[in-house]
Parts: structure tokens; sequence; C-alpha cells
């Protein structure tokens, strides 16, 4: 049997992720005065290994970062929040800076400055980084942070459902990925900064969606799930993404034919190669984690030979509603009874797992990392500050989902449903198409989505400690969800 934990566990902030968003949240929180308790299910490194798809954005040669702004706004269209991207664009030098101070060994030029180079999108050179290990190398910072501030970490916790009581966040059910054991944890907030839904279109393990499915099922709408940007040095069937930081560093995208074209001919779906032959020794440097994972997984020897690039689902931008503290919101009413967007008391959402509308339809180069660190940092100082004054409220919330989840773990190991095998296919396969905006709105994806959500999904691994199949099945059930608010959102 799946066991419940007797002893419940109370702490001011709880922050569930593993990578620089939740990082950088629980770091703030600590500098405010509150020690948070952080949550994942691996564990410290376990977010060094994401994907690296574009460096730090932030205006080093500038006076100022209005053209970073207006360069964002360009980049995300008409749904782009103005306010938001402002925001974040102007914090790109205090990140930056930060981080260097914290012992990020960034590129750099003569003089000592960060190198400053080009990528798509950008009217200057402001992109800089650590080359193909930007997210490796920031997370490793962070981490050190983390834990010369004592900030204590539960590993292997994987995050099942949201407390919830009269539109607050009561705390969180966990359960022990070693042992099965469900534990409940009493919050005064909670702060969501997982990674994106990216899973959605390869594995769980690229990204579960954790945050926005935990939202969902506290009943909280997501935003701009519309939209789901394409990355264009991806390499097709080898979960291989290339960093667009190459771009600026002497690669190139040509056609077969050898013409050298930009990203658009491939997210347009035109046949492209990345040549990174004609890189300079010391750039070359810098991404030679990725020459040696393709020269693993593909054989090939970038040096000499070109690299087949598609357009691929590398990062997501979609998520939790929030304002610029990372409060969550909802559609509600004044007392007057007039519209209003209300904020679901005590929880947070940072970084992937939030929607800020900092990248309209799309995300400009170097962005995504920036405003993981920015909103990591906003949400993390709110909730210190308004959980120093906040009480705890009553156990009912935590028995009420203490229970729930009890009964959705059961179901998966006593009751029908389709394996995690024939459930993994079946949404990949209804996922498949949707890249493309017409293909998204169809209605058999719909109805695909809704037949396997009704059918559930069962576990064959009858074995409480160490039950992979289990994680693996609440992940997919998770990204189900969130599939089915992809689609509805459209």
């Amino acid at each position: 049997m799946w066991t419940t934990t007797i002893a419940l566990e109370s702490w001011d902030v709880v922050v569930v992720g593993a990578g620089p968003a939740a990082l950088r949240a629980a770091i703030a929180c600590a500098d405010s005065g509150t020690s948070p308790l952080l949550i994942d299910a691996s564990g410290v490194g376990s977010a060094s290994g994401a994907h690296s798809i574009a460096g730090i954005a932030a205006s080093i040669d500038e006076l100022d970062s209005s053209a970073h702004r207006e360069d964002t706004i360009s980049a995300g269209g008409e749904s782009t929040d103005k306010i938001s991207a402002a925001r974040v664009c102007g914090e790109g030098v205090a990140t930056l800076a930060e981080l260097e101070r914290w012992g990020l060994v960034l590129r750099t030029r003569e003089g000592g400055l960060p190198h400053a180079y080009s990528a798509p999108g950008h009217s200057v050179d402001r992109m800089t980084g650590c080359g193909d290990s930007t997210t490796r190398e920031v997370t490793r910072i962070l981490e050190e942070q983390a834990i010369k501030r004592g900030i204590q970490r539960w590993a292997d916790t994987l995050p099942i459902r949201l407390a919830v009581d009269n539109q607050q966040v009561r705390g969180i059910i966990t359960m022990s990925t070693l042992t099965g054991e469900i534990v409940p944890i009493q919050a005064k907030s909670v702060i969501l900064a997982t990674e994106g839904h990216q899973g959605l279109w390869a594995t769980p393990n690229e990204g579960a969606g954790t945050g926005a499915s935990l939202a969902l099922r506290a009943g909280i709408s997501l935003r701009g799930m519309e939209s789901t940007p394409l990355h264009p040095l991806s390499v097709r069937n080898c979960d291989i993404h290339i960093p667009i930081d190459v771009l600026g560093s002497g690669a190139r995208i040509r056609r077969e034919s050898g013409e050298d074209v930009g990203p658009e001919e491939v997210l347009e779906g035109e046949p492209c190669v990345l040549d990174m032959r004609a890189m300079e020794p010391d750039s070359a440097t810098w991404f030679s984690q990725i020459a040696s994972d393709v020269s693993e997984r593909l054989g090939i020897d970038v040096s000499r030979e070109v690299i087949p690039i598609t357009a691929g689902v590398a990062f997501t931008t979609g998520g939790i509603p929030c304002d610029e503290f990372g409060r969550v919101t909802f559609d509600g009413s004044t007392g007057e009874g007039q519209p209003s967007r209300l904020w679901l008391t005590g929880l947070y959402a940072a970084g992937r797992s939030g929607h800020f509308g900092t990248h309209g339809e799309g995300p400009l180069p170097g962005n995504i990392l920036l405003e993981d660190l920015v909103t990591g940092k906003a949400a993390g100082a709110h909730a210190s500050g308004w959980s120093a004054e906040a009480q705890f409220g009553g156990p009912s919330a935590i028995d009420e989902a203490l229970r729930e989840s009890s009964e959705q773990i059961e179901s998966m190991r006593n009751g029908g449903g389709l394996t995690v095998g024939q459930f993994a296919t079946r949404l990949s396969n209804a996922m498949a198409s949707s890249i493309s905006s017409e293909q998204t709105s169809s209605q058999s994806a719909i109805s695909s989505i809704t037949e396997i959500l009704d059918e559930g999904i069962r576990i064959t691994d009858d074995s409480v400690v160490m039950n992979t199949e289990m994680v693996t099945a609440i992940r997919l059930d998770g990204l189900a969800n969130v599939a089915n608010s992809i689609f509805g959102s459209v």
C-alpha cells in the first residue's frame, strides 16, 4: 500500500522546482529574511543538464534598455505585455552583474567586459553567456548560493497537488519517489517555478510542465497556451537543441544548395543545415559540448561536416497568469460586482511556470533565461514579505488534498485505463500535428486528448519503493491536462 506520513511539516514558503527560476526565488526569499523549503523530484544538479537554448540578453553597451524592450516587443508582436517587457529588459545588466559577482565566468572581450554578440531579432549586439553551458553554469552558481544560505532542499520529492481553501493556498501534497510515502506540507505560500511543458512533444523528462499542471488541478486557467514557440536549431529525433548563440559566433544556416539563409526558412519548414565549420577557434571552444553531442549521437564532425536541422519545441512560454510580483491571478469580481483580476492568496509562479506576457507570440533570444531570473527574484522577495505577516490555515484543505492525492495514486495502481506506454504513445500522437495552428484546433486532436483523459492511466509495477513508472504516470497525467488546456485555448 502507498502510505501517508503522520507528521505535518510546516513552512512559511515552499518553492517547487530545480532550475534557475526556483533557485533564484529561494535565494531572494532567504535574503528577505525567510527560510524557504525547496522541493524537486530529482536533486542538486538535476537542472544543470537542461538545454541551453540561448544565453542572456543584456544592454551591456547601451545607454539604457529601451532598444532591448523595443526588440522584445517586435519579436513578440501585439500580444506582448509592454510593461512586463520593459521590466524584464531593464533588469538585464543588473542580473548579469549579480551573477558575475557570485562567480559566473562569462565569455569576455578585451578589457574584461562580457563578450556581446549578435542574435536574430536584436538590433545591436547584446547576447552574452557561457557558450553552450550557460544554463548549466547559471544553475551551478545559484545552487552554490542556495547552499551558502543554508536553504533546505528536499530531493526526490514529487509535487502532486496544491491544497487550496477559499482561494488561498494552504500547502502542497508531495510523494517521496524513494519510498512512495505521501507527504503533506503546510505552507503560507507556495512558489511554482518548474520546467515548461515542452515534454508534450518529446518525453516528460524534457519538461513535464509540473507547475502548470498543479495550477490546473487547483482550478487556475492558464494563459498564452495558444502560442508554441519553435527553436530553429533543433536536430530531429536525437534530443539536441543547439543554442541560437552559435549564429553570433560564426555559424551559418544554409539551404542544402549552400545559400545562406536565416532562421525564418527553418521555421517555415525548408530543409536546411547548420554550418559550424567557419567558427573561429576561440568561439568553437565555447561550444565544444554541442560538438561532442553531435559527434556522439549523429557521428558528425562539426569541423568538417554540416548538421541537418529542423524547427522543434525546445521551450514553452504559456503558463500560469501572474502579476509583476509573481502572484497568481484569476478572473473575479470586486465587492461591488465589477470584473477584476484577483490573487489566489499565497500562490506565486516564476520562470517557465508563469505567464507574464513578456514574450508575446515568440521570445527574443536571451530573454527566456533572463525572465527566469528576474521573475524568480521578484516572487521570492514578495512571498517572503507576505508570509512574515500571514498565518497558517486550518488542516481541512490539506486533509482534502491528501485524500484526493491518495485516491489518484490508488486509481493508477488498481484501476483500469491505459498503460503508461499506451498513454504516452497516444498523447504523443495527439500532439504530433499541433505545431501547425490549423491542426491544433482540429476536432480530432481535441477528441483524442479528451479520450485518453477519460480512459485514465494505470501502472503495472506494484513496488512502492523507487517506482519510476508511477512518477512517469503522474507526470504524463499532468501533461495531458496541460495539452487539454492548449487545445481549449485556440
